[in-house]
């Protein structure tokens, strides 16, 4: 017998939340991607093998997939409406910060991205991104060291190792 994927729905729903908000920014879309995989989730539960994984790694792959519909369709939106830039306005040193971490974790490749996001926004183990992915646990684990040397030399500049590691606090900082 298959066990419920959404058996502890608050615990799913926030690692969700903290995995689509690593991945595409926090508010009313990453919302938006959390109820609709959720309501994927519910739809397809019966499809959930725990033998393969958590049901958090799931949930991930089908947010996964979500936050890759929506990227497409609004792609098509740009192509043909393009939209108007918002007013800057002055925002505190706490989202500086996080917009910084965000530009910085933007200019990472894909696969860079996505361990991250696995990691903290999903709070996932290396060993259980590793059956995510279908790899090993060290090269999970080796991937994500050099992600966030990458982001620790974004986000520092050329003498990041020798100050304190900015990317523990920031990459946290929401939960």
């Amino acid at each position: 017998m298959r066990d419920d994927p959404l058996t502890h729905p608050e615990l799913a729903i926030r690692r969700l939340y903290g995995y689509v908000a690593y991945r595409i920014g926090s508010g009313p879309d990453a919302e938006d991607v959390v109820s609709e995989t959720i309501e994927r989730a519910l739809r397809y539960r019966g499809s959930f093998d725990e033998r393969k994984g958590p049901a958090s790694a799931w949930l991930a792959a089908i947010a996964s997939h979500v936050i890759a519909d929506r990227a497409r369709a609004w792609k098509a939106e740009q192509a043909i409406e393009p939209e108007v830039d918002a007013a800057v306005e002055d925002f505190s040193n706490r989202a500086v910060r996080r917009l910084d971490l965000h530009e910085c974790i933007a200019s990472l490749d894909d696969r860079a991205r996505e361990l991250l996001a696995l990691r903290y926004g999903a709070d996932l183990t290396a060993h259980q991104i590793a059956q995510l992915l279908g790899q090993r646990t060290n090269t999970i684990e080796v991937a994500l060291h050099r992600a966030l040397s990458q982001l620790r030399e974004l986000l520092g500049g050329p003498h990041a190792s020798e100050r304190r590691d900015p990317t523990r606090a920031v990459l946290r900082s929401d939960r």
